[in-house]
């Protein structure tokens, strides 16, 4: 690492050419990144996704549908208001848009009072609308009194887009200039508190360039747009901070390519260990096979390497070329370490490390409480903020059109398979026990099948009707529930939304042996595969985690304990953090209306939080072990470690909750969850772990700290206690 050090001083120049060239190639793909982004990630290649291209393919279901819901105001008369509906569609149907046109005077039940809606389906993803969707808005247009609104998926999907994009300059604009606050307070000048800033805009842009390759590979997802930035610029900061509070150190004592070497192998090598600790979290979410994640695994991972990379290459060669005006513009004065609250603060814990470990373990435990109620949902219409009218428009179709047991999240679909023509009578004999077997279950409130839509309830009398009355009468029934030797069944559940039992009476009924083929769909066969996919895959990440990152630590620091308590600490205040996020926004409290934990905010915040904060707990024992090696003084190691580390690891992690916090001011429901998770961890970790735990824990093992298989670490021969 001296080597590389050297290296980059003397080929500063190059480097930041280099540099430059990357910076405006990558910066020109990331521009059109949000460009190939489109839906919440949550695709999983299971029966669900089969069911519905049967339904696609074989019954005529269209791929997506527009809702247009129109609304009046009561003093405007129905036939103004029918004429309003007319003109809407036969400006829809002139341009041709969309594979099929109904208006709400086609069928029955489309027009309620002062409400009405009517469908445009197309052939194609919700995701790949855009230009529809703008030729709609273009045709739509409200008058005194009269309302249309657009909802459905593909409007939802493109206003989640939007409200991303929003959502993202929104945080940015909170955060960096705190950030920027927090720098200078931390190393007092505006020079050497800018660095950390930029540092951490060129590592997001480049990956946000990198990122824009893989869309030719896979579909990324909406959320990538704020994940990828709030990893970056935490990290990239973090390691920015790390590395100039070094090179600052040095710089006093030292020549600027002294400096440089010295702080390449030291910060530099602990930059390696907690970025590998953070790459190997991110790495886990390969395991579970649903988009989101992999999307998550795939940017993380790319800002985890090019944010080390950067703080590793670009940042010490522009430290090269700015030497010692590294403190120009200074604003504040630096204090001497020894003389500073952190010294006395150190000394305050190494003083009492039993009553400093049980207030510790107290804070901790307490924040479990609320974790045992946690309910987790998958992300829907309801991550969007209230203020955009798709929400509306759904909620008022919902209302108005959807009866409350015939809702979506009340369904499972089942397809039936037979050998031969389904309206057989031995067949319909088969299909008529299986409805039965369902009427007779206590969670089935209806199920809709061709028995109960003609009214007959008879085997013989249905198959006579389905085989010789092929008139207009069946012809509805028949096209809809009926293709060949398949029959739709649709079957709703008296279960509450995001049911944990809706989830299992269709895993169990998926597993049944029914005497013939059964294919499940529906939102319930949906949430059931996501939460088995992620409750299955999720045990082997974690187990990728805890072993990778014990292995790491135990390499960095040739310890068992170390590593050992480090993995315990941070279960133990991860639980904490969700205790205090279902606290927050499941019970509502601190302004917040009651809302499920979004699915995705356990594995993240775990994922990315557990790899984050090794970086402090590399940074703090790093010193320590220096310290150590010098003086052979465990406690003395220990106060002088947090005495010089304290102010960059609460700088660092004021960073962090500033820039992760601030998507709390967001819309967005699961990327705001994702950003308090985030922030609330951080600071537990940094301040009742990092701060008070780590060295109240250190002070009462003493040297069994630097066991290693019998070996303590090599102690200096000397006699000296103070650090060199």
């Amino acid at each position: 690492m001296l080597k590389l050090g050297g290296y980059i001083y003397q080929k500063r120049k190059w480097v930041l050419a280099f540099w430059i060239i990357i910076i405006l190639l990558l910066g020109f793909f990331a521009l059109k990144l949000p460009n190939v982004l489109s839906g919440n990630g949550f695709e999983y290649k299971g029966e669900y996704n089969q069911t519905r291209n049967i339904l696609e393919q074989e019954f005529g279901h269209p791929k997506s549908s527009i809702i247009l819901v129109f609304e009046k105001h009561k003093t405007v008369s129905d036939d103004i208001f029918k004429r309003f509906i007319l003109d809407t569609f036969d400006k829809i149907t002139t341009k041709h848009v969309g594979k099929q046109v109904i208006s709400p005077f086609e069928r029955e039940g489309m027009v309620d009072d002062n409400y009405a809606y009517g469908l445009i389906t197309f052939n194609r993803n919700a995701e790949s609308l855009g230009k529809e969707i703008n030729q709609l808005k273009a045709l739509l247009g409200n008058k005194k009194g009269l309302k249309v609104t657009m909802t459905g998926e593909p409007i939802i999907v493109q206003d989640l887009n939007t409200a991303s994009q929003e959502d993202l300059a929104k945080a940015e604009m909170i955060g960096l200039p705190i950030a920027l606050i927090v720098l200078i307070l931390a190393f007092g000048g505006l020079v050497s508190a800018s660095l950390p800033i930029v540092i951490g805009v060129v590592s997001i842009l480049c990956t946000m360039g990198t990122v824009y390759f893989f869309s030719y590979a896979t579909d990324l997802t909406i959320f990538i747009l704020n994940i990828v930035p709030m990893i970056g610029l935490a990290l990239s900061i973090d390691f920015a901070l790390l590395f100039i509070n070094r090179y600052k150190e040095e710089l006093k004592t030292k020549s600027i390519q002294s400096a440089i070497e010295i702080t390449v192998s030291t910060a530099g090598r602990s930059i390696i260990f907690s970025g590998l600790c953070v790459f190997i979290g991110l790495s886990a979410l390969w395991f579970i096979k649903i988009d989101i994640f992999q999307n998550v695994a795939l940017g993380g991972m790319t800002v985890v390497l090019l944010s080390a990379f950067c703080a590793l290459t670009f940042l010490p060669a522009l430290l090269a070329v700015l030497g010692t005006k590294i403190n120009k513009l200074s604003l504040l004065p630096v204090r001497d370490e020894q003389t500073s609250i952190w010294h006395r603060f150190a000394k305050f814990v190494m003083r009492r490390p039993i009553l400093m470990t049980i207030t510790a373990l107290v804070i901790l435990l307490s924040g479990l409480v609320p974790l045992k109620e946690m309910i987790l949902a998958i992300p829907g219409t309801e991550s969007l903020p209230p203020n955009y009218p798709s929400r509306d428009a759904l909620e008022t179709f919902k209302d108005h059109f959807v009866a409350k047991e015939k809702r979506d999240e009340k369904k499972v679909t089942m397809v039936l398979e037979t050998k031969g023509s389904i309206s057989e009578i031995n067949n319909l004999k088969k299909v008529k026990k299986v409805i039965n077997d369902l009427d007779a279950d206590v969670l089935v409130n209806s199920v809709d099948s061709p028995f109960s839509a003609t009214g007959i309830q008879d085997v013989k009398q249905l198959n006579q009707f389905l085989t010789y009355g092929k008139n207009a009468k069946n012809a509805p029934i028949s096209n809809y529930y009926i293709r060949d030797n398949k029959m739709l069944l649709e079957v709703y559940l008296n279960t509450s939304e995001h049911s944990s039992n809706a989830r299992l009476w269709v895993s169990d009924w998926s597993n049944k042996d029914l005497g013939l083929k059964a294919s499940f769909g529906g939102p319930i066969k949906f949430e059931q595969e996501i939460f088995s996919e992620i409750f299955q895959k999720a045990p082997y990440g974690l187990l990728l985690i805890v072993i990778s990152t014990f292995v790491i630590l135990m390499a960095a620091f040739r310890s068992i304990l170390i590593p050992l308590k480090a993995i315990l600490m941070n279960m133990l205040s991860l639980g904490c953090t969700f205790g205090i996020v279902v606290w927050i926004f499941q019970k509502g409290h601190l302004g917040m209306t009651p809302v499920d934990i979004a699915l995705i905010l356990p594995v993240f915040v775990f994922t990315l939080v557990f790899g984050l904060s090794m970086d402090y707990e590399v940074f703090l024992i790093s010193r320590i072990q220096e310290f150590y090696l010098k003086t052979g003084d465990n406690s003395e190691a220990t106060i002088s470690g947090l005495t010089y580390t304290s102010k960059i690891i609460t700088s660092a992690a004021a960073i962090m909750i500033v820039v992760t916090g601030a998507f709390a001011f967001t819309g967005v429901m699961p990327v705001k969850q994702l950003g308090v998770g985030i922030a609330i961890a951080i600071f537990i970790d940094a301040t009742v772990v990092r701060m008070v735990l780590v060295p109240a824990l250190m002070k009462l093992l003493g040297d069994w700290n630097w066991w290693f298989f019998g070996k303590e670490s090599k102690k200096p021969p000397s006699t000296s206690r103070k650090p060199a």
